[in-house]
């Protein structure tokens, strides 16, 4: 509704005389891609990760919104999100015909709240730094449920976000050989090219080849529940921890919902992930558990040697919250 009458067009009231400048006074903070992709690093995602995730147990978790622009190729995640202290909401997108014009496809932004009066205080682009954000959650479900000893990895997908999996994964575990599985052979042996450069052990694989090999898999692809499944459950050996990294909207799939019967299921925030997760296409009796009741010792994670563990990611807006606070902080800036 629209304001009429004199009260719309009075002066706004004096602001408090003490807390944070106002935005008219101090500036809208602006912090650049290119700053944050500087300052942010493995270490800083994951301990940003811990936090985050164990801040769900006693905090407000609030779910992801994934809708679409004017083209519905076009899409795009709301991830609003909360602390005693700070609230935020992360704007990622997807825009696949980016690449023709030389920009990547996924971008990330978050809005920081002034909290004193609802205002937008800062503003952060967060394109490189939501890669290492999404992989921090990776790893630290990899180093909460996957056996202590593994050492074979296998990376379903060869996009931009994949080689973050295998760099976070192989913080946390003794990994000494990548398998990278994708649809596109030469993509995958560009993808394995580049992480040998870096001084890992990797090599292209097929799908059973990987899931026989594998102590830990990684999905992070865009398949979609109308595609066939990325590999065949039975393929899975007992003892595999596997992350699912890209089922994030309705109507996304990685994994054979018959694996579903063998696992123990973890996720970020169950209802969420049975709206827009991997979890969304598993059986009604499956119990999910959330990953940050784990990382406090609130419920357990791998039982038996033999578990096959999965962590639905389908991302929440404390992961983002957090990994801007610690950049702020490295840049000495305390909202």
């Amino acid at each position: 509704m629209t304001d009429t009458g004199p009260a719309a067009h009075s002066a706004p009231a004096s602001p408090p005389s003490s807390g944070p400048l106002l935005d008219a006074e101090r500036g809208l903070l602006f912090v650049a891609e290119e700053q944050t992709a500087v300052l942010v690093d493995e270490e800083l995602a994951l301990e940003a990760a811990r936090t985050a995730f164990a801040a769900t147990v006693e905090g407000v978790v609030f779910p992801s919104l994934a809708v679409h622009g004017s083209d519905p190729r076009n899409q795009f995640t709301l991830k609003p999100s909360a602390s005693a202290t700070h609230a935020g909401v992360k704007i990622g997108t997807y825009w696949p015909d980016n690449l023709k014009c030389g920009l990547p496809r996924h971008h990330s932004t978050l809005l920081l709240f002034d909290q004193r009066i609802g205002r937008i205080a800062a503003v952060l682009e967060l394109g490189a730094a939501n890669a290492y954000r999404t992989a921090a959650a990776d790893a630290l479900a990899v180093d909460l449920l996957a056996p202590t000893d593994a050492a074979a990895l296998a990376i379903f997908g060869t996009g931009h976000q994949a080689a973050y999996e295998a760099r976070a994964v192989a913080r946390v575990r003794p990994i000494g050989e990548i398998l990278v599985v994708g649809r596109d052979k030469g993509r995958a042996a560009l993808m394995a090219a580049a992480l040998t450069a870096e001084g890992r052990t990797a090599r292209v694989a097929g799908a059973e080849e990987a899931c026989a090999s594998a102590d830990v898999i990684v999905t992070a692809t865009t398949t979609r529940a109308e595609d066939p499944p990325l590999f065949e459950a039975d393929w899975v050996r007992p003892g595999t921890h596997l992350s699912c990294m890209g089922a994030d909207a309705p109507g996304k799939r990685e994994l054979p919902p018959a694996l579903f019967a063998r696992a123990r299921v973890f996720c970020d925030l169950p209802e969420q992930a049975r709206r827009m997760g991997e979890s969304q296409h598993a059986p009604e009796d499956t119990v999910l558990i959330p990953l940050g009741e784990v990382l406090t010792q609130r419920a357990k994670g791998r039982t038996d040697d033999r578990d096959i563990t999965v962590f639905d990611s389908s991302g929440i807006g404390l992961q983002d919250l957090y990994l801007a606070l610690a950049l702020l902080k490295k840049m000495d800036i305390f909202l």
